[in-house]
């Protein structure tokens, strides 16, 4: 570690009072979920038309209208319309007891007209000698049990002209600080004399003023909430506690112009129990208690706080016009960085400050306190009859800091620090790992929905020895070690293969075969006479083009199948879904004849259906443990027969421009490889092409793990090509996108909430052959396969009395139907680690929704298990109440990418790149 840290010494012991074990909320704190729904309220503008504002903002009557005739307990939930996702309001009081819900892409704007904020007086947008002429945008006033909810936006427009005016909200409260006035200026929350409040992942940003504020109120959550407002946005605080008790804020992030949190007690009394835990803060003032003391702070809880770019870091103020008694604070495990004065407690706040409150602070512990960056380090006490008292314990502060310190108690024998805090260094070796994930970018909004980002602590998670070495079924995987590098498949010249299927050598139905059929047959009537103590059965094929189907069941000894080279060794057939049993029967019943009862029931459980489906139509289906593949193409050449592989085919003998240019528009479902319920498959150097569901892994019995490994592998389709419930590590292999489409999904997976993993890609590359036409941008890595049923709950649909409920079927008589707990579990899981990801995905969304909002399929892209369980609130089901689980709900990650990289990739050559796709 760099010894420019050095440690502030000072005795552990000082014979100050002990900390109050409730200096923090005293309340048990949980998420908070959102009430039931009373009306809808749709749109009816859009972000381009907000700018355009010439009158009083044109929805503040119908939303305000919607609140009142809300009953207590219940919820008014903003949502888009078409292409309408915005609102414009002046000031909304909300009904006590009712509550707003904004959806996720809505954004409610504040009017910038002053006159929708006027409390009467007509100064609401000037200057004078008092201020507070405007009522806030939204006021909660002695409500109880409400909130503000939603993963959308409330924009106070801070920045932009008011209207009649040639200034904005800032520029006016800047003027004022100038003219030594106060500004009239709308606040965007305020909560007064209420009870029970929570505030739950909304965004908050632009606000002319304050961002929220809480006075008098008693019990207050604000959980995974935003706030954003440039650093020069004067008075723009982002929390304030003011004469409050029992609030937290938690999982946050907040940047602003003024204090990013400020917890203060004026005249109307104390501030007590206050818990400012797992936040982020950036610009700002820093996380302050005052200036407002005289009412008493007692009782606070900082914990897990990054500071990063703020003026002030740790910050207590107050001064002679204000001052009071703040006693029994706590911060612990707080990382600061690039601040201009890290730990700011002082006195003597305001520099012409007149009157007889005097400020004490006293028991202020430090915990674990890291500041990584120079700057100021002040510690003021009024007096040595009110002398600052200071405890300190594991505290770091950088060597180039300067120490402003007087009457700072931090020995038991009351022992200032003037003149100064003598910094020297640690006798210990200093060590800031606490901080090395501390510290978070303040996360965007699209990223957050539709590209989250793993941290190294979660990629970890995912290196294939984690990911393939646990088994069992769903949450009750156990370890299981598989490392299947360290067991490579051989190639074809490394073993002596027990069968050999050969299009050039005479077949004797012993050792040589002419169709892998066939050497499947004998391995299962081979196995029954071996003795069990075979570790395994090696089928080699030789160089051909081999046509037909193989089907291998389950095998009492594992079975390896090695071909001559990918390029050399094809298995191919063209079933496809729409045929029928008839059809079927006609093309494969010779394969499949005196076939062992065991492959005969598989053949026949397709046969006999009236029409075949998707999962009647693999060329090669597998139920065999244990199964190893290598140096093989399988092919399903349904739809690519009539246009060989043409890369950037123009011109002649090319309908079209691209790949497969001549292939039928229709599509139907067609599988190169199936493997089913097993584990430890293992393919390397493995090429699967197909186009619509090209392979399908399914998970076996009850969901239990299935693993399978492709090592430096193609599989290469045109939509869903990769789907499955199974566990799967795909590690330096090519996903190729291929066919007419114009927008596509690579993969589908339908993992289990409860599995460990679903499916993950590490130093992979996810190409396509764009040269088609409008092709960049369009195709997406996923969308989370579930069934596809028509009754999902996640959004409001044009159906008159739709209703969707949980149900133990899945089904849909319009207007109202069910859904299984099952169904709603199979969120898909999938992970792209350091992969090279083509033009062909968009760059923004690359993780699909579930067909269209507002319609009948329409489910959102699950992110995260938080998530999951946050959009099955916002649809009204509670995960405990109507799903039985057990607080603390799971958590983790869903979909997720980590260290990827976007280029222009052409197709890759498997001919020219064998060893490294």
């Amino acid at each position: 570690m760099s010894r420019s840290f050095y440690r502030l010494l000072v005795a552990t012991a000082f014979g100050l009072c002990p900390l109050s074990a409730s200096a923090q909320d005293s309340r048990q704190i949980k998420e908070p979920v959102a009430p039931p729904v009373c009306t809808l309220v749709a749109a009816e503008l859009n972000d381009a038309q907000i700018s355009l504002q010439q009158a009083a903002a044109p929805d503040t009557g119908r939303l305000q209208a919607a609140i009142d005739k809300c009953a207590s307990g219940q919820a008014v939930r903003l949502v888009a319309s078409a292409k309408n996702t915005a609102f414009l309001s002046g000031a909304l009081r909300l009904k006590p007891g009712v509550s707003l819900l904004i959806d996720d892409g809505v954004t409610l704007y504040g009017s910038r007209l002053p006159a929708d904020f006027d409390r009467g007086a007509g100064s609401c947008g000037s200057n004078d000698e008092k201020g507070r002429g405007c009522f806030p945008l939204i006021l909660m006033e002695k409500s109880v049990h409400a909130g503000i909810y939603g993963d959308g936006v409330i924009d106070g427009q801070g920045g932009q002209k008011m209207l009649g005016a040639s200034e904005s909200w800032w520029e006016l409260a800047r003027r004022a600080q100038r003219e030594d006035k106060h500004q009239n200026v709308p606040r965007m929350i305020e909560i007064q004399q209420s009870e029970d409040i929570a505030l739950h992942r909304i965004w908050l940003k632009n606000s002319a003023n304050f961002h929220v504020t809480m006075t008098r109120t008693d019990g207050l959550t604000a959980w995974g909430i935003h706030i954003d407002t440039p650093a020069d946005a004067r008075n723009t605080d982002g929390f304030d506690p003011v004469s409050s008790r029992n609030i937290t804020l938690t999982r946050s992030y907040i940047r602003t112009g003024d204090d990013n949190v400020a917890i203060k007690a004026g005249n109307q009394g104390l501030t007590e129990n206050i818990s400012i835990t797992d936040n982020h803060f950036y610009s700002g003032h820093g996380m302050s208690i005052g200036s407002e003391t005289n009412g008493g702070v007692r009782n606070i809880l900082v914990r897990n706080l990054s500071v990063d770019g703020a003026t002030s870091g740790l910050r207590i103020k107050s001064d002679v016009s204000r001052g009071g008694l703040v006693d029994h604070v706590r911060y612990e495990q707080i990382c600061i960085r690039n601040s201009k004065a890290p730990l700011d407690f002082d006195s003597f706040y305001g520099k012409r400050a007149q009157g007889s409150s005097i400020p004490q602070y006293q028991n202020i512990s430090l915990d674990k306190v890291f500041v990584l960056t120079p700057g100021k380090l002040i510690f003021r006490g009024f007096d040595a009859a009110h002398a600052m008292q200071l405890k300190a314990k594991t505290l770091r502060l950088h060597s180039g800091s300067t120490v402003i310190s007087q009457f700072a108690i931090l020995d038991a024998d009351d022992s200032d620090l003037s003149p100064k805090v003598t910094l020297q260094p640690a006798s210990e070796t200093i060590s800031t790992d606490a901080c090395t994930d501390a510290f978070a970018a303040y996360p965007d909004r699209d990223a957050i929905k539709r590209r989250p980002q793993l941290t190294a602590v979660q990629a970890e998670h995912y290196a294939m020895e984690k990911v393939l070495g646990y088994a069992g079924l769903p949450g009750k995987e156990a370890s299981d070690p598989w490392n299947p590098l360290a067991t490579p498949v051989p190639a074809a010249d490394k073993v002596n293969a027990d069968y050999v299927v050969s299009q050039s050598r005479k077949a004797d139905g012993v050792r040589v075969f002419s169709r892998l059929q066939d050497a499947f047959n004998r391995v299962i009537a081979d196995t029954q006479q071996i003795p069990q103590t075979r570790q395994r059965m090696y089928i080699r094929i030789e160089p051909g083009v081999y046509e037909g189907l193989a089907y291998l069941p389950e095998t009492a000894v594992p079975v390896t199948v090695i071909g001559s080279g990918s390029d050399t060794t094809r298995l191919r057939s063209a079933p496809e879904a729409a045929m029928t049993g008839e059809q079927f029967a006609a093309l494969y019943d010779s394969t499949f004849q005196n076939a062992p009862a065991a492959v005969m029931a598989m053949y026949d459980s397709i046969r006999r259906r009236p029409v075949i489906g998707t999962f009647g139509t693999p060329v090669l289906w597998v139920k065999s443990q244990g199964f190893q593949m290598r140096d093989i193409t399988v092919e399903n050449s349904y739809n690519r027969s009539g246009a060989a592989y043409q890369p950037g085919c123009k011109g002649a003998g090319c309908e079209g421009d691209g790949i497969y240019a001549k292939m039928n528009m229709v599509h139907h479902q067609a599988l190169a490889l199936m493997m089913d319920g097993t584990d430890k498959a293992q393919f390397e150097q493995v090429y699967l092409l197909g186009l619509q569901d090209t392979l399908y892994m399914r998970a076996g019995p009850d969901g239990k793990t299935a693993r399978h490994f492709f090592y430096r592998s193609l599989i290469e389709g045109d939509v869903d090509f990769i789907f499955g419930d199974a566990t799967a590590y795909f590690l330096e292999s090519e996903i190729r996108s291929v066919g007419t489409r114009t927008g596509s999904y690579a993969v589908a997976p339908s993992t289990n909430l409860m599995s460990a993993y679903g499916f993950v890609f590490n130093r992979s590359r996810f190409t396509s052959d764009y040269s088609l036409n409008a092709r960049a941008g369009r195709f997406h890595l996923a969308r989370q396969w579930f069934h596809n049923q028509r009754c999902t709950p996640y959004d409001r649909v044009p159906i008159a009395g739709y209703r969707c409920v949980i149900g133990s079927v899945n089904q849909f008589n319009n207007p109202e139907g069910s859904i299984t707990r099952a169904t709603l579990e199979t969120v898909g899981k999938m992970v792209v680690m350091n992969s090279e990801i083509g033009p062909h995905i968009h760059p923004l969304t690359p993780w699909s929704d579930w067909n269209k909002r507002g319609t009948l399929p329409y489910r959102p892209a699950q992110t995260s298990i938080a998530g999951y369980f946050s959009n099955l609130r916002a649809a009204g089901i509670d995960p405990v109440r109507d799903l039985g689980y057990r607080e603390p709900l799971p958590e983790g990650v869903i979909l997720g990418e980590f260290q990827n990289t976007a280029g222009d990739l052409p197709a890759w050559s498997a001919t020219e790149n064998k060893e490294k796709p």
